[in-house]
């Protein structure tokens, strides 16, 4: 009887022994392995054997995390409070480096996440946080990447998500864009009408040097009007002749100008 309990009892051990020998890694795992509280070396994926009692193994996942950075308060640099929230995306690429240097990567590289959002975007204005996400989001991504690396962290990608405003900025904003739009309109409407006025300056050099020109557009003129359905009836009267009356009219002033000039005398 005591026999068979040996036995059943030394498989049982051999049994357990296998089970904490052998490990199965995955392919976005990999094992830290410390020989007797030293390191030693990452292994995996795949079938690994550590020794019970003389290895100890720590699992590292591979793949990339996601974390959302919660809301944070920023006074940026024309001094106006913003509510700032983001989202960060890294994974693990030196999984010794991130089991040894730190004791918990993920925690850390959020906190460093937070920091860092609130330090970069209080070096700029407001206008920049609605207008340049994208510079943004590559100078907080190159920061946390460059202050990680000791961890064996990659900062993959960052994105600002929400810029939260008070209602009275909002107002101010809506406004300035208001201002702004009354004033491009303004300066359309000026360059049109200094374009206009060139225009307009080369068309009459251009019919006083033919008058033959300045005739054909005066019937043009009188032809637009009469498509219209209107009472005016247009009398055409002739260029030329006005100057001869002009010239005739001018010629009797100075005649008589003379004749008052010879009684005089």
């Amino acid at each position: 009887m005591s026999y068979d309990i040996f036995w059943f009892s030394l498989s049982g051990f051999v049994v357990l022994l296998l089970f904490f020998t052998f490990h199965v890694m995955r392919e976005y795992e990999r094992a830290v392995i410390f020989f007797l509280g030293r390191f030693q070396i990452v292994k995996g994926p795949g079938l690994i054997i550590v020794v019970p009692f003389i290895q100890q193994m720590v699992k590292v996942d591979l793949r990339v995390l996601v974390y959302d950075v919660p809301s944070q308060d920023v006074i940026s640099r024309d001094n106006v409070s913003v509510k700032v929230s983001a989202v960060i995306y890294f994974r693990v690429v030196d999984a010794q480096r991130a089991i040894i240097n730190v004791e918990d990567f993920f925690e850390a590289t959020n906190q460093l996440a937070q920091t860092t959002l609130r330090s970069i975007l209080g070096q700029h204005e407001l206008d920049e946080m609605l207008a340049s996400r994208d510079q943004l989001n590559a100078g907080i991504q190159k920061l946390l990447d460059e202050q990680t690396e000791a961890w064996g962290i990659k900062v993959i990608n960052v994105e600002i998500k929400h810029v939260d405003l008070d209602e009275s900025m909002i107002r101010a904003i809506a406004k300035q864009a208001e201002a702004e739009r009354e004033r491009r309109a303004k300066v359309i409407h000026a360059t049109g009408e200094l374009e206009a006025s060139e225009q307009l300056l080369a068309a009459a050099n251009i019919l006083a040097q033919q008058p033959q020109a300045l005739q054909l557009r005066y019937l043009q003129t009188l032809t637009e009007v009469a498509r219209d359905r209107t009472t005016i009836i247009p009398f055409p009267l002739p260029i030329d002749l006005i100057d001869t009356l002009r010239s005739f009219s001018g010629g009797r002033a100075a005649d008589s100008n003379s004749d008052s000039d010879s009684d005089s005398d």
